[in-house]
């Protein structure tokens, strides 16, 4: 494959590209459940939710959770997750928007810390797998940040200039992933955080992907 010249666009899947927030939130309420702790809503979840997640844990515990704590929420969420996911779909949009910036001649792909061996017959499932040109889940344990994912992703991805690189994310992570690789970011607050949190990053945060990969295509041009 040759050199990619015109931008490139990062995506995240889960909160960004798909919208399972419901999913996440059931999820996560049944993994506290188990420890006792109070349901979480939406907004108190955008207001404290971070990776890696045992910090997310942190800040409702007062502590970190132990290992076997760990264990015990990580994989009630999985179980509950895997159970609701499949009533979620892609954000508005999405489609004509990956269309678009294929069509345009730019290059796109998935880097997610969504499992690999689930996240793949997910977008193929959905027909959209055609329009990136790499596809990369978490391959490892669960719980930890996205920048080190980030660097393989792109040093797998021949030609694609991190500078003119775009990380679109709904988390602060993924605005950190970027940096650590010299790409820029773009937060979207439709999935994990609220407004005020990501915006604390000093980033582009949009409330749409429309406005989102219109600022992508600014950034990637500057």
């Amino acid at each position: 494959m040759g050199m990619h010249t015109d931008a490139h666009i990062v995506w995240d899947w889960n909160g960004t590209l798909f919208h399972d927030v419901d999913a996440v939130i059931g999820a996560t309420n049944a993994a506290f459940a188990e420890l006792g702790l109070e349901p979480l809503t939406l907004e108190r979840y955008r207001e404290l939710y971070c990776v890696p997640v045992p910090k997310f844990y942190e800040r409702l515990m007062g502590r970190l959770p132990s290992a076997a704590e760990w264990e015990l929420m990580d994989s009630t969420f999985h179980r509950h997750y895997t159970e609701h996911h499949v009533r979620c779909g892609l954000a508005e949009g999405v489609v004509e928007l990956l269309t678009g910036w294929a069509s345009a001649g730019r290059s796109q792909s998935i880097l997610s810390l969504y499992g690999h061996e689930d996240l793949v017959p997910l977008v193929r499932g959905f027909g959209i797998e055609a329009h990136f040109i790499r596809v990369d889940g978490r391959t490892g344990p669960s719980g930890g940040g996205k920048a080190e994912h980030m660097v393989r992703h792109l040093r797998a991805l021949t030609g694609v200039d991190p500078a003119r690189t775009v990380v679109i994310g709904d988390a602060a992570d993924d605005a950190l992933a970027a940096q650590h690789v010299g790409a820029r970011a773009v937060l979207y607050t439709g999935g994990s955080h609220g407004r005020a949190s990501l915006e604390a990053v000093g980033v582009p945060v949009v409330d749409t992907l429309r406005e989102a990969v219109a600022e992508a295509e600014r950034l990637a041009a500057a």
